[in-house]
């Protein structure tokens, strides 16, 4: 009986299959725009977790309050030598490295961009820690190290993606404020464009292009111990607040963990999806509409085929389960084409920003779960659509139902 009632159910969606078409691509939009905001949320956590895990857990980052847009910004706070030396006396801090950002005109070939320039000190301890940070490593050439002077290492877009009109080698020279630098090593993609876009020379290099204020953007503090990390970060937040003079209310530097940060991003994500995937819930509401109109429409136009079952012996139940069948049929058949046009719409965006604008933290996750997921919610916006219709058509008076014109 139940194969009869799938190839029952079969036929009446084939007899009207320009409007079952219809109402499948409400749900294959719906269900291919949940796959793929769900696919790309999943990929860029995962993303950000390993850019996090190529960092360390045991380093933290302590920066002057205000500096809102970044470093190289500008900002009431500062960060002085002074600080350095105070933070190097702090039980458990095992190293630290500190940077200088500022944006710079650069000149190559005759033609002129404007982009950020770090400066970084190149003592041994202090480059690997500043490195270990940025995960800046040379795909060729090498890194800068001490006696270095008018030499740089740049981002990966110069090379692969025509920054300038020709594509930067090593041993080419850029003009830097009009200071001329030889290009020394070029970095991995990091899969951002402000980071692979970076230039990077000797601080002290830097101090003479741009002036020497004593300050810093930013410190990076690496701990003896990662599993004590929030100990120390707590026992330098009370040390620099009594160096600086401030009091908790009126402190002037932020201290953040790599904990923290990925606890950030993760909730800020984590909106951002849930925010997404609401707006693709019109979709999912325009296609459950879809469906119980079809159902209502295939109601009335098969009254008198209902009343025939009927008086031939089919009961209610069996009424209803052939219209809820149909019903999860057309959810299913929508998304499973969902989910395959969302796969495909998933790996596309990760290949565009991937490959044309270089950045690698957009990807697509596509675990198992992703799948089983939005087949199964299809299915049941299928079924919940096509609840009413179908108790509608079971509850139908027989002979009301083979009067019907």
């Amino acid at each position: 009986m139940k194969s009869q009632f799938i190839t029952l159910a079969v036929r009446n969606l084939w007899k009207r299959k320009v409007r079952s078409l219809l109402t499948v691509l409400g749900i294959t939009l719906a269900v291919a725009t949940i796959f793929i905001l769900v696919s790309i949320s999943l990929g860029l956590q995962s993303g950000v977790e390993e850019q996090f895990r190529k960092l360390g857990t045991d380093k933290f980052f302590i920066f002057p309050k205000g500096q809102v847009a970044g470093p190289g910004t500008d900002s009431a706070a500062t960060l002085t030598d002074a600080d350095v030396t105070t933070l190097e006396k702090i039980p458990g801090v095992k190293g630290l490295s500190y940077f200088k950002a500022g944006n710079a005109k650069i000149q190559f070939n005759d033609e002129v961009r404007f982009f950020t320039v770090v400066g970084f000190p190149l003592e041994k301890e202090r480059a690997q820690i500043f490195s270990e940070n940025g995960a800046f490593k040379p795909e060729e050439g090498r890194e800068l190290k001490e006696g270095d002077t008018y030499d740089i290492v740049i981002g990966s877009q110069y090379k692969y993606n025509a920054v300038f009109s020709k594509s930067v080698k090593l041993g080419d020279r850029f003009e830097i404020n009009t200071v001329e630098f030889k290009v020394r090593g070029i970095t991995e993609t990091q899969g951002n464009p402000q980071d692979d876009r970076i230039i990077l020379m000797p601080l002290e290099i830097f101090k003479e292009v741009f002036g020497d204020d004593g300050t810093y953007d930013e410190i990076i503090v690496q701990v003896e111990d990662s599993t004590l990390i929030q100990e120390v970060a707590d026992r330098i937040e009370r040390r620099l607040r009594s160096a600086r003079d401030v009091t908790e209310k009126t402190q002037d530097f932020t201290i953040i963990t790599p904990e923290e940060l990925l606890g950030t991003f993760g909730s800020v994500l984590g909106v951002l999806t849930v925010f997404l995937v609401a707006i693709a819930t019109i979709s999912v509401v325009v296609g459950a509409i879809g469906i119980a109109n079809t159902m209502y429409a295939s109601v009335l136009e098969r009254t008198k085929e209902i009343g025939t079952m009927k008086a031939l012996g089919a009961h209610n139940a069996e009424i209803l389960s052939l219209f809820i069948l149909e019903a999860s049929m057309l959810g299913l058949i929508g998304g499973s084409a969902g989910i395959l046009i969302g796969a495909s719409g998933a790996y596309s965006l990760e290949y565009v920003a991937t490959n044309v604008f270089a950045i690698s933290l957009v990807q697509a996750a596509f675990p198992l779960s992703l799948f089983l997921s939005c087949a199964g919610f299809a299915i049941f916006i299928g079924v919940l659509a096509g609840a009413l219709p179908a108790y509608r058509a079971s509850k139908l008076n027989t002979v009301d139902a083979l009067r019907y014109e």
